[in-house]
C-alpha cells in the first residue's frame, strides 16, 4: 500500500514546487502525471518549460487529461511493452487534480454536466488505485472556493466540483499540506500506528 500526500494551495502559492521536492527528497525514479490540456500557444510554452525542467532533474512525465486512475494503476502492473505498465518508478506526483476537474467538466459527450457525486466517486476512485501501487503518491491541487463566488454557472459548478474532488482526495490522503506564500502548513499528519 502506498502513501498518499495532497499538497494544496492557492494559485503560484509554491505547491508545485513543494510537492516535486518532497517527491525529489524519497529518492529513486520519479514520475510525473500532467493533467493540463494544450489549449493556447503560451499554456504550449509553459508545458514544454515545465517538462525541460523536470527532465533535467530526472523526472519521467506521462501526459492524462482524464483517466487518473487508469494511468496510476499502470503502475501496479507488470512493466513489460504491451501493457503499458512500470513498476521501476518510486514515486509519482500527480499535478494538478484542479485541471483534470476542468477536463472531466468540459469533457461530456453527451452535454449532460458532471455531477458532484460523479466527481466524487472518480476522485475516490483514483484514490483507491493510488492507494493500491507500491509507491508514495503526491496530488497537487488548487483551493479554489478561498476566492469570490465565481459570477456565473459554469464558474459555480467548477468551484463545486473541485471542492468536492479536494475534500475526497483530503479524506483518503494520510497526510495534507497547506501552501500559502510558499511556506507549507500541515492540516493532516499520518496517523502513528
Amino acid at each position: 500500500m502506498s502513501e498518499i500526500t495532497l499538497i494544496t494551495g492557492g494559485c503560484r502559492s509554491g505547491k508545485s514546487r513543494y510537492a516535486q521536492r518532497a517527491a525529489e527528497d524519497r529518492g529513486g525514479k520519479r514520475l510525473f502525471i500532467a493533467t493540463a490540456p494544450v489549449l493556447d500557444d503560451e499554456m504550449c510554452r509553459r508545458i514544454a518549460r515545465h517538462r525541460a525542467e523536470r527532465r533535467e532533474r530526472d523526472w519521467d512525465t506521462w501526459e492524462e487529461q482524464y483517466d487518473l486512475a487508469g494511468r496510476l494503476g499502470r503502475l501496479g502492473e507488470r512493466s513489460d511493452s504491451a501493457s503499458g505498465g512500470n513498476t521501476g518508478y518510486d514515486v509519482a506526483l500527480c499535478d494538478c487534480l484542479t485541471l483534470w476537474v476542468n477536463n472531466l467538466l468540459y469533457a461530456s459527450k453527451d452535454g449532460a454536466p458532471l455531477e458532484e457525486d460523479q466527481m466524487a466517486a472518480r476522485t475516490r476512485e483514483m484514490c483507491a488505485v493510488a492507494r493500491a501501487i507500491p509507491i508514495p503518491v503526491f496530488l497537487v491541487t488548487n483551493e479554489v472556493g478561498l476566492g469570490i463566488a465565481p459570477a456565473d454557472g459554469i464558474g459555480r459548478r467548477f468551484r463545486d466540483l473541485a471542492g468536492r474532488c479536494n475534500q475526497e482526495a483530503a479524506a483518503a490522503a494520510d497526510s495534507v499540506v497547506l501552501m500559502v506564500s510558499g511556506i507549507p502548513i500541515s492540516l493532516k499528519e499520518p496517523s502513528k500506528g
